[in-house]
């Protein structure tokens, strides 16, 4: 799984899946999202990474022509990178650790999925219980009857006033 975290926001793209990743294929990866973000990518400083074979020079390339700086972290020193291996914990943990993934094509379904409530309807403890980007408000739980959403086969839920 190829992604990049946004730290401020925790906010999660996920770039693409694939079982032999190369040079060409990242560097295409990232110019789709400096693409999809569009004016937004004026607000990026740094990107943080680690020293895998799949990073070429045209990588950081495409970085610096946006004035984005390529930060390597040290060999064999995950908590350099602690957001990233944050996520990869969560990730593995809510979701492909509970469910058995059957193709390539099944684990970008999925992950699209559990990005998607990830990103708009988790709760992030360093942001006050809040998700990256809600789509939709908090849910006040104390009053009025709720209404559960389940995600994924019913391994999350989501939960909202009923109306």
């Amino acid at each position: 799984m190829f992604f990049v975290l946004e730290v401020g926001s925790r906010y999660a793209h996920i770039l693409g899946t694939t079982t032999n990743p190369d040079g060409g294929r990242t560097t295409q990866q990232i110019r789709n999202l400096v693409m999809d973000l569009g004016d937004r990518v004026d607000e990026f400083r740094f990107l943080i990474r680690d020293r895998a074979g799949q990073f070429a020079a045209s990588f950081d390339a495409v970085l610096a022509d946006v004035a984005i700086k390529t930060v390597k972290i040290p060999p064999r020193c995950p908590r350099a990178n602690c957001y990233a291996e944050r996520f990869v914990l969560t990730a593995r943990s809510e979701l492909t650790d509970r469910m058995l993934i059957l193709s390539q094509r099944h684990l970008h379904t999925v992950l699209a999925e559990y990005v998607q409530h990830y990103n708009g309807r988790r709760p992030h403890r360093s942001r006050r219980l809040r998700p990256p980007r809600p789509t939709y408000p908090v849910a006040n739980l104390n009053s009025q009857r709720i209404k559960r959403q389940r995600l994924l086969g019913g391994l999350i839920n989501e939960y909202e006033r009923a109306a």
